[in-house]
């Protein structure tokens, strides 16, 4: 087969990364949950003409968006909300003034693209509900310009708020960051994820000139960016691993230890961090020293009370590269390494810092 016809081949085959089976039913699921929540509470699967609310097929396209692809720009509360309610309008406009049913459902669609993007609002499934509209002269002469507020804006209203609630339940983002967002210490400073010296409007310049503006928004380019930047960076260090560079000899507590000997061990050793482990070394936990200061000023109770156990771990073999992304995200100033169930070492942000200093082929000041 020729290089050609190959290279032609490949182009018509599946563009986007495989997708984990967990997110593809995440997303699956909060479809369903969406949806019914929809027809057994607000809307309804048969059409009413009194009230106007009731489930109609572009709901289902809006889903897509809403749950599987949540950080698109074409998927949040604007696009979704004006989008479907500008295109509602505009299918209404035109189904009661275009007789021919072709012409209508075309004019229809196309006036609705063009609008939403000026509005700053495109979202593909508002295509199908000036469709559905063009479609359906007899209940748009029933309902008229309230299918514009029952069911297409009331819908898409209880779709995103369900999708927002879902996303927050199941560890995801929704709506998608923005870059002026505060960052987990509650200052203007963005994540150090995503600190790469771009302006906010240098940022959606890049999207622009690669028209990319409808794929990508700039707070998560940012992100991206900022993550390749670590990768790079941990790649001129060459292979290291958290095995290499960990704290080996540790002081740990248990998890009754009282939060008086906690206390003391971080006066003692000045650490930022003391790891809760069991009796047979088993990890339970990390106690950081920031934690304890905004929990109380006088912290109280057994080390398992004041212990985080909701935190990235890392195995000896994890690369350099790993551990910066693990600490950026986690919001940690360490991270535990482990042996299976076991505790067999720690990176401190400090571990990282020397790793730099020590294996940057530039050389000092390079």
């Amino acid at each position: 087969m020729r290089p050609l016809m190959i290279s032609a081949l490949r182009a018509l085959g599946p563009s986007v990364a495989s997708t984990p089976l967990p997110e593809a039913v995440r997303a699956g699921i909060g479809a369903v949950a969406g949806l019914i929540i929809a027809g057994l509470f607000v809307l309804s699967p048969a059409v009413d003409s009194q009230l106007g609310l009731y489930l109609i097929a572009p709901f289902g396209a809006s889903s897509v968006l809403l749950f599987a692809v949540p950080n698109s720009p074409l998927a949040q509360p604007w696009a979704a909300i004006v989008g479907n309610t500008v295109a509602a309008l505009i299918g209404v406009a035109v189904c009661l003034h275009v007789a021919d049913p072709a012409l209508r459902i075309a004019v229809a669609v196309g006036l609705a693209i063009t609008a939403t993007i000026l509005c700053r609002a495109l979202h593909p499934p508002a295509g199908a509900v000036a469709m559905t509209a063009a479609m359906s002269p007899d209940a748009i002469a029933d309902l008229g310009y309230r299918f514009a507020v029952t069911p297409v804006a009331a819908g898409t209203v209880l779709l995103v708020v369900v999708a927002a609630v879902y996303a927050r339940l199941t560890g995801r983002r929704y709506p998608m960051r923005q870059v002026d967002d505060r960052n987990a210490h509650r200052t203007a400073d963005p994540d150090p994820a995503a600190r790469i010296g771009l302006s906010e409007d240098q940022l959606t310049d890049l999207l622009e000139r690669y028209r990319q503006n409808f794929n990508l928004g700039a707070g998560d380019l940012a992100r991206l960016v900022g993550a390749a930047e670590l990768q790079a960076a941990a790649q001129r260090v060459g292979p290291v691993t958290a095995g290499t560079i960990m704290s080996r000899d540790l002081v740990t507590v248990g998890p009754d230890a009282p939060a008086e000997r906690v206390a003391a061990l971080f006066r003692r050793h000045r650490f930022t961090s003391i790891p809760v482990a069991g009796p047979d070394g088993r990890y339970l936990g990390m106690i950081f020293q920031i934690h304890m200061i905004a929990t109380d000023v006088r912290p109280a109770g057994p080390a398992a009370a004041l212990m985080r156990a909701d935190m990235p771990t890392a195995r000896a073999d994890t690369p350099l590269g790993d551990l910066l992304t693990l600490m950026a995200e986690g919001d940690v100033d360490a991270v535990p390494v482990l042996s299976g169930p076991s505790l067999v070492g720690v990176v401190t942000r400090t571990d990282l810092i020397s790793a730099f200093a020590r294996h940057d082929p530039r050389g000092p000041g390079g």
